[in-house]
């Protein structure tokens, strides 16, 4: 039997390295992560990478990359957003490794996806394990899960087991990589918990097309586990095919839509950190979908839309959050590089996301620096 760091090392690869590349982009991904370690070769990048996950125990924050986007619609490309985000991040700041460290932040790597597989449950067992002995070729027999929601879900039980209080933060990914997270949280934590989620789009169905888990799907599931009862605050949304009235009378979410905010953001901003502190939870989870932010400002993304939400809005979101109620841990989803509406696309909001995910780390965590 595996010990959890044993089978952490087996499911999970060194930041930057979860999409398979044979040649073309092998070398570009290679010096990305020895950018990201701080070191010269394929070898020292796996020791750095086994080190880190031996410093779960003591960290405030583990980070981990999921560059899935099997479960998002007709438009794609956010497989290539924690590689963008974590470009950027070293770009904007040279010593982003540093920072984690004043941070308390572990980065973990990356789930390795491989790109026609979504969840476990939509596979037949001989699927599981041709996939296994293509993943797993020195663990033969060991039912280890072969697709990224499944992987990241047990990776997210494996590390709260190391250390229950750890917050925890993802780098998508389409926006069904935060419904892992969000089962293993319902698991570890005692005090009732929230998910304030940005977002242009419910992402409430029960299944779509027949699937159950996909970046469609994922808050009615996450809301499940969370108890309904206003747990979950949506905002800014604007993209659905029926009202708030519909969505908050059937799922028991609380919702705050973009042209209300955008008609008075002060006092919207005050009316959802009064609604998050009513729930009486012990802390929210950030669940940050670049489309709730306005495309004038993210568009390189599956489904941009305009009349969203102001970066200035957000950033204050997350940092009153982080002061009045509590952050548990977040995410940034949805982001796309590839999908380039114009030049500055991809750089401006895969710019923003870096933003959004050093003030969700910051809000959570504190800094020294």
């Amino acid at each position: 039997m595996m010990t959890p760091l044993q089978e952490l090392a087996a499911l999970l690869k060194p930041s930057g390295a979860g999409l398979y590349l044979v040649s073309t982009g092998k070398a570009e991904q290679q010096a990305l992560q020895q950018r990201l370690y701080g070191v010269s070769s394929p070898a020292e990048v796996q020791a750095k990478f086994e080190a880190n996950l031996s410093r779960i125990a003591t960290a405030k924050g583990v980070m981990l990359g999921v560059p899935s986007d099997v479960g998002a619609g007709f438009s794609r490309g956010a497989n290539l957003g924690p590689q963008a985000i974590r470009t950027r991040l070293l770009e904007d700041c040279a010593d982003w490794p540093g920072q984690m460290e004043a941070m308390g932040l572990v980065d973990l790597g990356d789930v390795f996806v491989v790109p026609q597989l979504l969840h476990d449950d939509m596979l037949n067992e001989a699927q599981k394990e041709a996939s296994r002995r293509a993943l797993y070729p020195t663990l033969p027999g060991v039912p280890l899960p072969v697709s990224p929601l499944s992987i990241a879900e047990r990776a997210w039980d494996l590390i709260f087991e190391l250390n229950p209080n750890v917050k925890p933060f993802v780098i998508g990914g389409d926006h069904s990589n935060s419904l892992p997270v969000s089962f293993a949280l319902a698991r570890v934590r005692k005090e009732p918990w929230g998910i304030v989620q940005p977002d242009a789009h419910t992402d409430l169905l029960p299944e779509r097309l027949g699937v159950k888990y996909c970046f469609a799907t994922w808050s009615w599931h996450a809301n499940e586990v969370l108890g309904r009862q206003g747990r979950m605050t949506q905002v800014g949304i604007r993209a659905s095919g029926s009202d708030q009235a519909h969505w908050e009378s059937t799922c028991g979410v609380r919702q705050f839509w973009a042209k209300d905010i955008l008609k008075d953001p002060a006092a919207a901003l005050d009316a959802v950190i009064a609604h998050v502190k009513s729930t009486g939870v012990k802390g929210v989870y950030f669940s940050n979908d670049i489309d709730g932010t306005d495309s004038a400002w993210a568009d390189a993304t599956g489904t941009p839309e305009p009349a969203g939400l102001r970066p200035e809005w957000l950033s204050a979101l997350i940092a009153r959050l982080g002061a009045e109620v509590g952050l548990i841990g977040g995410d940034i989803m949805e982001v796309a590089p590839s999908l380039t509406r114009t030049p500055e696309s991809a750089p401006r909001t895969v710019g923003l996301a870096a933003r959004y995910l050093v003030e969700t780390l910051k809000a959570a965590l504190g800094t020294t620096r």
